[in-house]
C-alpha cells in the first residue's frame, strides 16, 4: 500500500468519522455523495414503543387503583370499621349516597365523605380482613 492511496483512505475514514460524529443526515462524505439517515417511519416506531411503555409502567397501574379504590368505597356498609384520611377511627352506622355515618365513640357520630374513608376494615368469620380503599 503506498502512502498516497494509505493518505487517502485515512482522509475518507475521517471525513466518514466526523460526518457521523456531528450528527448531521445527509452530510456530503469525502466523495461528495450524501449520506442517507435513518428512514423517517423509524422515529415512529420509537415514538409509539415509548409511548407505551409510558402507559403501561404508570398510567395503567394507576387507573386500576383508582378503579379498585372506588369499588371498595362502593362496598363500603352497616358494621364495617373504617380509617379515615385524617385518621379518624370509627365504625360505619349509615351508608348514604355520597357519605358515611361513623360513629367514633358514645353518642358521637360523625358524617365523612365516602370518598376519605382510607381503610375499611370488615369482621369476617373468625378474622377480620383490612381492605384499603384509596391506592398511596
Amino acid at each position: 500500500m503506498s502512502s498516497s492511496s494509505f493518505a487517502g483512505f485515512c482522509a475518507h475514514v475521517f471525513a466518514q468519522a466526523t460526518n457521523a460524529a456531528t450528527g448531521v443526515p445527509g452530510a456530503p462524505d469525502a466523495a461528495g455523495a450524501p449520506q442517507g439517515g435513518p428512514p423517517a417511519w423509524t422515529t415512529s416506531i420509537w415514538m409509539v414503543i415509548f409511548m407505551a411503555m409510558i402507559y403501561f409502567a404508570f398510567l395503567r397501574p394507576q387507573m386500576q387503583n383508582k378503579k379498585k379504590a372506588e369499588e371498595t368505597i362502593k362496598s363500603a356498609k352497616t358494621g364495617d370499621k373504617v380509617v379515615t384520611s385524617s385518621g379518624i377511627h370509627g365504625v360505619i352506622t349509615n351508608v348514604k349516597e355520597s357519605t358515611v355515618i361513623v360513629r367514633v365513640a358514645d353518642n358521637v357520630k360523625l358524617e365523612i365523605e365516602k370518598s376519605h374513608l382510607d381503610k375499611i376494615t370488615r369482621p369476617e368469620a373468625d378474622t377480620e380482613k383490612v381492605v384499603t380503599a384509596k391506592a398511596s
